[in-house]
């Protein structure tokens, strides 16, 4: 018998394939990979609590998993060295004279705050662990894209893309296998906003919370109009090290990155794929478990996968395609 946890109109459920790795090896077995654990008696301390956070351009690596680094699949990476710089060309005022610091406080965002009544969104949990949506955010409003010429965001990011329904269905694994790290693609996993989940990069591999203009929940559309974050949303409250926000590609829960409001977990604190093991309410039950924490700092959330990933339901890829003229 199915568990279901959340329901709205009617949604058809569609198997999603499995994804091997692009070096196709298997997932080594949990019992010969040693784990990063959350220690709870450590003091981590809140690193990043006056605002600043350093930017990741260019930090991404292709061929092992290295902290701080988003660890790409080489067919992703091509994209990266070879597309043209599109989107965000302008460094706004958030930057430090040296391009090393940033403060999203200071960061512009995209006008308006679109409410929108058709978000799709259910999740089912039996012999697999089953989300659909349709991509549209069933928490948060969203901001008017494409951006205007007269937006002031437009004079950071000339964003043309609009928002648009898509059809998703995520098919994870109720346990997620536990291994060494696999590279990632685009799109990461898949938030309980209903909003898709991609990596830290932009197109040409810059670090994308610190130069994409996004709206005020930091979400934006790209050329399929697959509305998405790269990093968290401050338009989710803030959680905790237990709460889960969203799941990764591998099955694996994406959670908060608070202990407590002198403990929060940053990079430095984390495994290669941005994760740890820790007790995690999952389900309505406290299970020690492995997930991938969303932080503050580069590279943010799933920076490469400690399971098999299933195949991205969304169109990825074609963020790193140059756009069409917004005219």
């Amino acid at each position: 018998m199915l568990l279901t946890l959340a329901v709205t109109a009617s949604v058809v459920l569609t198997a999603c394939s499995g994804l091997r790795s692009e070096s196709d090896t298997a997932v080594v077995n949990s019992a010969a990979t040693p784990r990063l654990t959350l220690d709870t008696t450590v003091k981590y301390g809140n690193l990043y609590k006056d605002g600043l956070l350093p930017v990741g351009d260019n930090k991404y690596v292709l061929d092992q998993a290295r902290a701080g680094y988003v660890y790409v699949c080489p067919k992703y990476a091509h994209a990266l060295t070879t597309a043209p710089p599109i989107g965000a060309n302008v460094p706004g005022p958030w930057f430090s004279a040296d391009r090393q610091w940033y403060d999203p406080s200071k960061k512009v965002h995209v006008e308006g705050h679109v409410h929108h009544e058709d978000a799709e969104f259910s999740e089912t949990v039996g012999h697999s662990h089953i989300i659909t949506t349709n991509d549209i955010p069933r928490f948060h409003t969203t901001g008017v894209f494409p951006i205007s010429p007269t937006d002031v965001a437009f004079s950071y990011d000339q964003n043309p893309n609009e928002i648009d329904e898509q059809n998703l269905t995520y098919v994870l694994p109720v346990a997620p296998s536990y291994g060494e790290p696999q590279c990632v693609g685009h799109e990461v996993g898949v938030m309980l906003s209903g909003v898709v989940l991609y990596t830290a990069l932009d197109a040409t591999g810059r670090d994308a919370g610190a130069w994409e203009v996004q709206d005020d929940c930091d979400g934006h559309p790209e050329l399929t109009s697959t509305y998405h974050y790269h990093t968290g949303s401050p338009c989710m409250p803030t959680a905790s090290t237990t709460e889960v926000l969203g799941y990764a590609l591998d099955g694996h829960p994406i959670t908060g990155a608070k202990i407590d409001a002198e403990n929060v977990l940053t990079t430095r604190d984390l495994d290669e794929c941005h994760g740890i093991t820790s007790t995690v309410n999952v389900n309505g039950q406290s299970v020690e478990m492995y997930h991938y924490v969303l932080t503050a700092d580069f590279p943010y959330t799933v920076s490469c996968f400690r399971g098999r990933p299933i195949a991205s339901p969304s169109v990825t890829g074609r963020e790193h395609e140059p756009p069409p003229s917004p005219h």
